[in-house]
């Protein structure tokens, strides 16, 4: 039977205790709907709770919660338990005290949510083994997420996906793991790897499918998207100043995004995503759709990576290209032109330019 998490947006009188007894009330007829309570979170500071069920389906859960107290939930996901144990370390109630009647858990499930990636796009994509430097930066950073008490949820040979509890923890060993990048790799090896670090807070369960999935595409967006080795969010730098007495981030070692930042990163890809491979997507397009001028959008896209629209769109497509091609969805001169490239010479001149490989030789190293 799949397994769901469901969020309830709760009052701010409502307290842990509260929120303990309507668990009890869901356990006292969960069977009359086919469910299991697992077990649940309480956030009071953020006036969430979230609750961890096996069920049938999503409406036998808003039955049972309708039948016991009336609170129906906000968001309903279906996950997958081992990543719920890996982000935020239990999938069953913690142990009673001996000498507390109710079992009431405050235990908030926001989390600091960690993107690393260790080599450029096309690497990614791509199993190489492993040199023996790599080997040790991959070393301290299981090493430095240990010391700083995080929780390694996903990783390859070039990412990694990790929970933190403890803001102040995961930037410490961003910083860690910046730092041991430098000493992993001899200057040689070292210009040709990529160190990119994204950092973000949110929620287990939104209005999006996936647990913490808000999160995990705006810290990959991060690394993907923007200039800088270590990206944090707003609310990444504001707790951390707040759990530090007002500390000031180094903004020579990290980067810092606005609120405005992170608004117009999230229309841009949008945009981007639902028009890459049309021929007609240019920079009037972009300025229209985000309603900036085009020399308003030539400076944010270069403050925020480093480069003009015209090479952002770019390279957006030759990135989706490279994937198209990785998958074998077809032969190079349909990609290209799929790819929103009108010209097959032009394509396969940009492709080398920025991934060092011809596409068609590309294409052949994967054949099946």
């Amino acid at each position: 039977m799949p397994i769901y998490m469901d969020r309830h947006d709760i009052p701010a009188e409502i307290t842990a205790e509260h929120v303990a007894l309507m668990h009890q009330e869901d356990l006292k007829v969960q069977h009359l709907y086919g469910c299991k309570g697992m077990t649940y979170w309480c956030d009071t500071e953020r006036h969430t709770a979230f609750c961890l069920i096996e069920a049938p389906d999503r409406e036998a859960i808003e039955s049972m919660h309708n039948h016991a107290h009336g609170e129906i939930p906000h968001d309903i996901i279906e996950v997958d338990p081992n990543l719920v144990e890996s982000f935020l370390g239990r999938i069953e109630d913690p142990k009673k005290d001996e000498n507390q009647e109710l079992n009431i858990i405050e235990d908030p499930p926001f989390r600091v949510i960690m993107v690393l990636e260790s080599s450029d796009y096309l690497h990614r994509l791509d199993t190489h083994q492993l040199s023996m430097f790599t080997q040790k930066f991959h070393r301290s950073v299981a090493k430095s997420v240990k010391h700083f008490e995080g929780s390694i949820v996903r990783e390859n040979d070039k990412s990694y996906l990790i929970s933190f509890k403890s803001v102040t923890n995961a930037v410490l060993c961003a910083l860690k793991i910046q730092d041991s990048f430098k000493y992993s790799y001899p200057k040689l090896e070292r210009d040709n790897q990529r160190l990119k670090i994204g950092l973000c807070t949110g929620s287990p369960v939104t209005a999006k499918d996936g647990l913490f999935s808000e999160s995990i595409i705006l810290a990959t967006q991060m690394c993907e998207l923007i200039e800088g080795q270590i990206i944090i969010s707003p609310c990444v730098k504001t707790s951390y100043e707040n759990e530090n007495r007002n500390a000031v981030i180094d903004h020579e070692l990290i980067r810092t995004l606005t609120p405005k930042e992170v608004l117009f990163i999230n229309r841009l890809v949008q945009f981007c995503e639902h028009n890459w491979n049309k021929s007609n997507f240019n920079i009037i397009t972009l300025s229209k759709e985000l309603g900036h001028s085009k020399s308003q959008l030539y400076r944010k896209i270069k403050k925020l990576a480093g480069k003009s629209p015209i090479t952002f769109i770019r390279e957006y497509r030759l990135h989706k290209a490279l994937e198209l091609i990785h998958s074998q969805q077809g032969n190079i001169s349909e990609i290209a032109f799929e790819s929103g490239f009108n010209s097959l010479a032009y394509f396969s001149k940009s492709f080398y330019e920025m991934f060092g490989i011809l596409p068609s030789k590309y294409a052949q190293m994967h054949q099946v």
